[in-house]
């Protein structure tokens, strides 16, 4: 390939993304073919062909899954009325956003919001997130990695034990037993601790836990919750932002491509992340997250 063929090629690829990335940031925006195609300035004649052979969905399609998508996140974890979060999806009536839902989910949003199937939801999200995939902006590289020392912080613990695909639920009582101790994300950090690599550990045997940090005492209400904390030291710090439901890519940049190049040592204290803003709190490509690898 030639340098002008593949100077050609990127542009092109940059026009589709900048279109792709406008429909995700603009979710509450009327949003059809022409105004989307106008993003990248190609024709709309042609620009929905464009779309499907590049991300191997329609444009249609990929507004209704990352609305579908968005919809998901606010039935199981804020407390939006059904009949708003069918407005903010696009839909005239909740009964016509039922249907749609649970076309997809296989569970109406009343049944979702009790019990989300996870599983179901995800395979029906996974033609969205082949196409985010698909040229996808890398929001972190080495240059990005920082070392910084940190101090000691206390934290209170719920520990998730079990399949990988069942965090979601102890997401949602993790989010009600902070709600009630009154430790909102605005007021007491959030972190991540990742005892287990999901891709190695058998999915019994899976932990994962969620933590706030806090120095105040807690009501457990129920729930096992564990005190302790994140101990000072220094830490390799890797800045991600955009969508950080899945980490694996940044943990895999620090263990096998910076930490060997380093010359440093890691400390015996699990990888975590510092979750700062939140989607569906501000949009996916708005959401940051700070993950930690702890050095001697």
């Amino acid at each position: 390939m030639t340098n002008a063929t593949s100077t050609m090629l990127a542009c092109y690829h940059d026009r589709m993304r900048r279109a792709r990335d406008h429909i995700d940031l603009h979710l509450d925006d009327p949003l059809d073919l022409a105004r989307v195609s106008a993003v990248a300035a190609f024709s709309p004649a042609h620009f929905h062909r464009q779309f499907n052979a590049l991300f191997g969905i329609s444009v249609h399609r990929y507004i209704q899954l990352a609305r579908f998508r968005r919809a998901a996140f606010h039935l199981a974890y804020k407390d939006d009325s059904i009949t708003q979060i069918a407005f903010d999806a696009g839909y005239e009536t909740p009964e016509a956003f039922a249907r749609a839902f649970r076309s997809r989910a296989g569970q109406t949003p009343s049944s979702f919001r009790k019990s989300p199937d996870w599983m179901t939801w995800e395979a029906a999200c996974t033609p969205l997130d082949e196409a985010r995939s698909t040229l996808m902006a890398q929001h972190f590289s080495k240059d990005a990695i920082t070392i910084r020392s940190v101090g000691e912080t206390r934290i209170a613990i719920m520990t998730h034990t079990g399949n990988p695909a069942d965090i979601g639920q102890s997401i949602r009582r993790f989010i009600t037993w902070r709600r009630a101790n009154g430790l909102s994300p605005q007021n007491s950090a959030t972190y991540t601790l990742f005892h287990d690599d999901p891709q190695t550990t058998p999915p019994a045997l899976y932990r994962l836990s969620l933590c706030v940090g806090t120095d105040k005492p807690v009501a457990a209400l129920g729930e096992t919750i564990e005190i302790g904390c994140i101990p000072a030291g220094r830490c390799a710090v890797l800045h991600v932002t955009g969508t950080i439901d899945r980490l694996e890519d940044a943990a895999t940049l620090l263990y096998r491509d910076w930490l060997p190049r380093s010359g440093e040592e890691i400390r015996d204290f699990p990888l975590y992340c510092q979750r700062l803003h939140f989607y569906p709190e501000v949009p996916e490509h708005e959401a940051v997250a700070e993950l930690f690898l702890p050095l001697t």
